[in-house]
């Protein structure tokens, strides 16, 4: 059953950007201080102008007006001088700024409950990593230094034009009360309708990354049109979540602009008026005039920009949103006594109401070597990923030396018992960085050891750049067998006590899984080994098997025991030794 990973309510983000804001105080005030800078030289122009008018009008010289044309070149030059280092240590600000947001991110979707990934999907936390990442950067790098340099230009500018007279704040004052709806009419709708845009791109990718990940399952069950149909449902919707947010825009967008459009209109004929009854100069209904129309620009900007922000806002709430998956861990600070692996009446359901596994109980011995068994569905997989510690149990407990693995940091509990599955994952570097992941202080003797462990040198040496021969996207493509054998010799780097192989070597052939497997034991001598395995080889080697079936172990005991014993065991045994 699939889930959304929750979203931060805007508390969160206003309280996590302050926490960003404190952090870089000195970028942060200089930046506003040279916008302010900046801003202020803009304001000399009107003012000049005004005089200049008023000088032509009660009559002036020639020298006069040069004069005040190089002085207005002046405060252009300086305006353009104090704008560049201004946007340039915004810019400064804003990468310094994201690059945190990325490290935060990636810090908490890594911390987040394997559980609560595989339950959310790769949906939606791919359109987080990707869209939602690149929306904000969008929004820190051009949108968040765009929109202060607009409001310090608008309050700037306001102070400017009061200072010509208090009538100015007259025409000013007509233009807030449709700018004021507009703005509330839509930012009461934008974040939720931005939201909802987001969560349908992650749908679109949820189900595009299940339709490509399992084709030949999808065509072999003939649910290509069933894909199709959700796909569509899915387009259809996201569709409608975008033609919701354009409707937003081309209602308020318009609104604004005739918002503007009055404090500048009711400006000239106010001060036209008061120019009549000799109240006011010509020069200063000029500059009066000159600042409210300055006023449009950065007041646009802040409009236009507040859209940006809104999506920026939407896809920060959502990167934070990870933060917010409760842990499935209580860390005691108790140690384990041993390495000793106990379940004891553990219970555990996907779905709320539907056991999986029913009142398991289960030790596995210092060292021992465990195989289970069972038919497919039977809660194999499930058990040997509590026994791992991927997930707590319902009910019951599972204890490593005597404390829960969900008392243990997670650094700690991969250092107990780890787990291998046959779904891996080459990630893009080098083989070394590859292998290095699981031991950072390995040297290549080591790497090297661990590959012969798990009969991978012979592959590995015929490379033309050998451990430097880069793999995964972008480099060499690892066939799935060696993809696992890169796996098995992360595992022997990390070296933990106990592993759990769930069908760890299922994408080799039988008799290089039979040589690959002795060839680990020589390794994992005095380890202990669950083997989740369908190969009954793996459970004849083994010191015990267990038997898995609708979820409770129904057999455990050696494999001469429970071939003797005659039961499902001893029928599998025949059934897969005749076929041999």
């Amino acid at each position: 059953m699939s889930t959304t990973l929750p979203v931060a309510d805007g508390r969160s983000v206003r309280g996590y950007a302050r926490q960003l804001a404190r952090r870089h105080p000195r970028l942060l005030w200089s930046a506003l201080a040279l916008h302010v800078a900046a801003a202020v030289t803009t304001l000399a122009a009107p003012r000049l102008l005004g005089d200049l008018v008023e000088a032509v009008e009660t009559g002036t010289t020639a020298g006069h007006v040069d004069r005040v044309m190089l002085v207005l070149a002046g405060f252009v030059v300086a305006s353009a001088v104090l704008t560049r280092y201004a946007r340039y240590v915004s810019q400064v600000l804003g990468e310094q700024v994201l690059a945190e947001l990325r490290e935060d991110f990636v810090s908490n979707a890594l911390a987040l409950p394997v559980g609560v990934v595989e339950s959310a999907g790769s949906g939606d936390l791919l359109t987080r990593t990707s869209r939602d990442v690149d929306q904000l950067g969008w929004s820190v790098r051009w949108a968040l230094p765009e929109w202060t340099i607009a409001v310090v230009t608008a309050v700037l500018t306001f102070g400017a034009a009061l200072s010509v007279g208090w009538w100015v704040a007259l025409p000013c004052a007509m233009g807030v009360p449709a700018l004021v709806v507009g703005l509330r009419w839509y930012l009461s709708r934008a974040k939720d309708g931005y939201l909802r845009e987001s969560a349908t791109y992650s749908r679109i990718n949820a189900t595009l990354t299940e339709t490509v990940e399992g084709a030949r399952t999808v065509e072999a069950l003939g649910l290509a049109d069933e894909q199709v149909r959700r796909l569509d449902d899915d387009c259809r919707e996201s569709y409608w979540a975008e033609r919701y947010t354009l409707y937003l825009r081309t209602v308020f967008f318009p609104a604004m602009e005739l918002s503007y459009l009055i404090p500048t209109v009711l400006t000239l004929l106010t001060g036209g008026w008061l120019y009549t009854r000799g109240d006011v100069s010509l020069g200063e209904v000029t500059a009066a005039t000159l600042y409210v129309q300055m006023l449009i620009d950065p007041v646009d900007r802040i409009v236009s920009i507040l859209d940006e922000l809104q999506m920026g806002a939407a896809s920060l709430a959502r990167l934070l949103g990870v933060a917010q998956v409760p842990d499935d861990r209580e860390v005691t600070g108790r140690k384990p006594d041993d390495e000793k692996l106990d379940a004891h009446d553990v219970r555990f359901a996907y779905v709320p109401g539907r056991d999986v596994l029913h009142g398991v109980s289960l030790d596995v011995g210092v060292g021992e070597r465990l195989a289970m068994v069972g038919p497919s569905g039977a809660g194999k997989s499930t058990l040997g990923r509590l026994l791992a510690g991927i997930h707590p149990p319902r009910t019951g407990e599972v204890t490593v030396g005597g404390v829960g693995l969900v008392e243990l940091p997670l650094g700690d509990l991969r250092g107990h018992v780890a787990l291998v599955t046959q779904e891996h994952h080459v990630f893009a570097g080098t083989l070394r960085d590859n292998l290095a992941l699981a031991a950072p202080g390995a040297d290549d003797d080591q790497v090297l050891a661990a590959l012969d462990a798990v009969d991978a040198t012979g592959w590995v040496s015929s490379l033309d750049d050998g451990l430097d021969t880069r793999v995964g996207s972008g480099g060499r493509a690892l066939s799935a067998a060696q993809a696992q054998q890169v796996a098995l010799a992360r595992l022997v780097l990390a070296d933990p006590h106990t592993l759990v192989l769930d069908e760890a070597t299922s994408l080799i052939d039988p008799r290089s899984a039979r040589h690959l497997e002795r060839s680990l034991a020589a390794v994992l001598d005095g380890r202990t080994v669950i083997a989740i395995a369908h190969r009954l080889f793996s459970a004849h080697d083994a010191d015990r098997v267990a038997v898995v079936e609708d979820g409770v172990v129904t057999e455990l005991g050696s494999h001469d025991e429970l071939v003797a014993a005659g039961g499902s065991y001893a029928a599998l045994w025949d059934s897969w030794h005749g076929r041999g």
